[in-house]
């Protein structure tokens, strides 16, 4: 039965971005059939074996494999057999190198378009807590902190956050905070959460229980950064 004569495993991958990498659709198909040779154990198949399954010509097929040898997305190579005989096969592992460098790239680019538009929303946050439009020279002390110091928007927003948190909106402030966190390697918003978590979890274990009717139950002691009270 046809069932009995096995499957041919082809990556979602190639289906999603082989258009992205300029592959012709009959170049496309003549790479599933070489796929598919090769699951049947025969890695080297001749433009007559594989015109038998295809609408082209031997040559046709010739010029085809050429072409995709060109472009780098298969290769020749050799392989020494049980009896010591060496033989040629065609190997599509370069085809796969250039799908995940795609997918590698497409990454980074997608990263680095992500990282942009959040380096744009700062201004228009720290206007917002501002209450106001900045000046340029606030302006270019926020573009400092992202092009020379190189501290990521999500890092400038929790500091932001702290200053709020602190009741000391002002970029001086921030500017100190960013320089605290740069000094003690603190790079990501987890390792500020974790920081503040253990300070809150140290005050609320030593803080003694008295009833003050006066005192403000919902108050939230504030983690100092830098260690000093302006």
């Amino acid at each position: 039965m046809w069932i009995e004569q096995g499957n041919v495993s082809i990556p979602k991958l190639f289906f999603q971005h082989y258009k992205a990498l300029k592959i012709a659709d009959d170049e496309a198909l003549l790479l599933l059939h070489l796929l598919a040779f090769h699951a049947e154990q025969n890695d080297f198949p001749t433009p007559n074996d594989l015109a038998k399954r295809l609408s082209f010509s031997e040559n046709e097929i010739s010029l085809k494999l050429q072409r995709l040898l060109q472009k780098g997305l298969i290769e020749i190579t050799q392989g020494i057999d049980l009896n010591g005989i060496v033989y040629e096969k065609y190997s599509v592992y370069p085809l796969w190198e250039r799908i995940l460098d795609y997918i590698e790239a497409s990454a980074i680019q997608q990263e680095m378009a992500d990282e942009k538009n959040e380096e744009g929303e700062i201004f228009a946050i720290f206007e917002q807590e501002f209450g106001r439009l900045l000046s340029p020279m606030e302006i270019e002390t926020i573009s400092m902190w992202i092009d020379t110091d190189h501290h990521s928007p999500a890092i400038i927003k929790a500091a932001l956050k702290e200053a709020v948190l602190a009741g000391k909106i002002s970029l001086r402030y921030i500017d100190r905070i960013l320089f605290e966190w740069k000094k003690k390697n603190i790079t990501f918003v987890k390792q500020v959460e974790k920081h503040t978590e253990q300070f809150h979890s140290k005050t609320t274990s030593v803080q003694p229980k008295v009833n003050t009717p006066q005192e403000n139950t919902n108050k939230v002691s504030f983690y100092n950064w830098l260690e000093e009270r302006e």
